[in-house]
């Protein structure tokens, strides 16, 4: 990771690394380059992007379920009849196997209403349901949606009480952050030069409270106490222990093992056990490991987006990041 900054892939970075109660964390470079130089703050907040999906929609899905208000296995159109399709279930948009496909013309210009009403009509189910992964928001949209249906309040509300007040994590994690303690991401003129305490996805920017894919913004403290509370307290006992397990064990519904839980993708200890971690990333530069079994973790947050979302380096030091941990951790 000092090596990824130390090249200049990331303007700056604040990571922890934990094992049970040791914890090793850092602050370190610039919270923004242009239009001009900031340092990075501890306490500072980042948008996590697609990290939305794990740590604020997958729980309230998962609560929904413990309360008997979905299966797993219902069909999508139970909730979303405008899906023209009886075949796709919650478990495919769970596990990024329900195939979603569809172009919907000048997208990012469209109003929320409008937005929710093409991706509901213009998206289809392809031929390829439940025969492959094909990571995409869209299901994560969509599973807000359905939260909204069943409960009648926008996902981001609802995680908002269930998750972020129920752990009191309040000033550390937010869907509204505080302009001048959030970390920027892209400098963008369709948007108006440098986004800063908005949301950098546009979709997730039009659909505001709305959208279960993106939006939800975090300090390396707050996310950290998530991922502790969420493998050593199921989320200070939001979730049972059943629950829990089904975000730990394959849920796909191909043959074979494709290392997709509920809402996570499954990484494997190189310990003789192999024992299963949960992972996921988030477009702006974050990510997060977690092992249960170990009491361990990796919590790694930068705005690599910035100033400009060209920056594909990034990916090869995650993945290289990422194989570090596993075979350190392990050793």
């Amino acid at each position: 990771m000092n090596a990824m900054y130390q090249a200049g892939v990331v303007p700056g970075m604040s990571y922890v690394i934990f094992d049970h109660s040791q914890q090793e964390k850092a602050v370190v470079g610039k919270a923004q380059l242009v239009p001009k130089n900031e340092d990075l703050r501890d306490g500072m907040l980042y948008d996590l992007a697609s990290l939305t999906k794990v740590v604020a929609t997958t729980p309230v899905i998962a609560w929904l379920m413990q309360k008997h208000e979905l299966r797993m296995d219902d069909p999508v159109q139970k909730y979303l009849p405008e899906i023209q399709n009886r075949e796709v279930t919650i478990r495919h948009l769970l596990t990024h196997t329900a195939a979603i496909e569809g172009y919907i013309p000048h997208r990012n210009e469209l109003a929320a209403s409008d937005l929710i009403h093409a991706l509901l009509t213009q998206e289809h189910i392809g031929h390829n349901l439940g025969l492959n992964i094909a990571y995409t928001d869209i299901g994560y949209v969509y599973l807000g949606l359905i939260a909204q249906r069943i409960t009648g309040q926008p996902i981001q509300q609802l995680a908002q009480k269930l998750v972020i007040e129920h752990l009191g994590l309040e000033d550390e994690m937010t869907f509204h952050p505080d302009k001048q303690r959030a970390v920027p991401t892209e400098v963008n003129s369709a948007r108006g030069g440098l986004i800063r305490g908005t949301v950098h996805d546009p979709k997730a920017a039009i659909l505001g409270p709305q959208c279960g894919s993106a939006g939800l913004f975090a300090s390396i403290d707050g996310l950290t106490k998530y991922g502790r509370l969420l493998i050593e307290d199921h989320l200070d006992g939001l979730l049972s222990e059943d629950t829990l397990q089904m975000m730990f064990i394959d849920q796909t519904p191909l043959s074979g093992l494709h290392n997709r839980a509920f809402g996570w993708k499954l990484l494997h200890s190189h310990a003789d056990d192999h024992h299963t971690m949960i992972f996921h990333p988030g477009f702006t530069g974050t990510f997060m490991i977690l092992d249960r079994q170990a009491d361990a973790g990796l919590v790694f947050l930068s705005n690599r987006v910035h100033p400009t979302a060209a920056n594909e380096a990034f990916l090869d030091w995650r993945a290289r990041i990422i194989a570090a941990y596993l075979m350190d951790k392990d050793a």
